[in-house]
């Protein structure tokens, strides 16, 4: 019974995958407002009710791809955080993978860009897990670096949101690019070495 609960497990999940695919290919090509659940099965020849076999909604199959691609943003920094190195030069890798994260993947294609953008405005709960998820890694860093005497003795968890929250030009895909082309504005470099200075005695 077991080796067919997961078969059909795995099934389940191949569709799923399947479907987040082309639901993804057509919105980077057309834009997330231009697709909808039609077009997403017919790219994968099959009817929309058997998509809502599987999503109820356009909007819960975006959530879903939103969930995927942050995802890949939560391990660039869980790697980070787990490297063998100091605690600044952790936070500093970190905060310049996300900037260069956001700018690659989600200003540079403009039809990304509108999916995150739809995703922030609708104050998803996937946006508030993963922001939660990195404060619990920064915070991780941060406490090593306070017991390794690198920074001053403070709470981690309100440390590491502050520090998200000075960075958050650098990581917010609206506020990036509105900034990008600023030339009044502080460099990301200058942002982060600013930050870590402020957790150092």
């Amino acid at each position: 019974m077991s080796d067919l609960t997961d078969s059909i497990d795995a099934t389940r999940q191949e569709n799923v995958t399947r479907i987040l695919d082309a639901a993804e290919r057509l919105f980077r090509h057309y834009g997330y407002a231009k697709t909808n659940v039609a077009d997403i099965a017919r790219e994968l020849d099959m009817s929309p009710a058997n998509i809502y076999r599987f999503f109820a909604s356009k909007t819960e199959i975006h959530q879903a791809l939103c969930s995927r691609m942050l995802g890949a943003s939560y391990q660039q920094a869980h790697d980070i955080a787990h490297l063998p190195l100091s605690a600044s030069e952790r936070l500093r890798r970190y905060a310049q993978g996300q900037h260069k994260l956001t700018v690659e993947t989600m200003l540079d294609e403009k039809k990304v860009h509108e999916m995150v953008v739809v995703a922030i405005e609708h104050n998803w709960h996937v946006i508030e897990k993963h922001i939660s998820r990195l404060d619990d890694l920064l915070a991780g860093i941060i406490r090593e670096g306070i017991e390794a005497g690198e920074f001053v003795d403070t709470d981690p968890a309100v440390a590491a949101r502050c520090f998200g929250a000075s960075l958050v030009t650098l990581c917010h895909p609206q506020i990036v690019a509105q900034c990008l082309a600023k030339e009044n504005r502080a460099t990301p470099g200058e942002l982060i070495e600013f930050a870590i200075r402020a957790l150092r005695k």
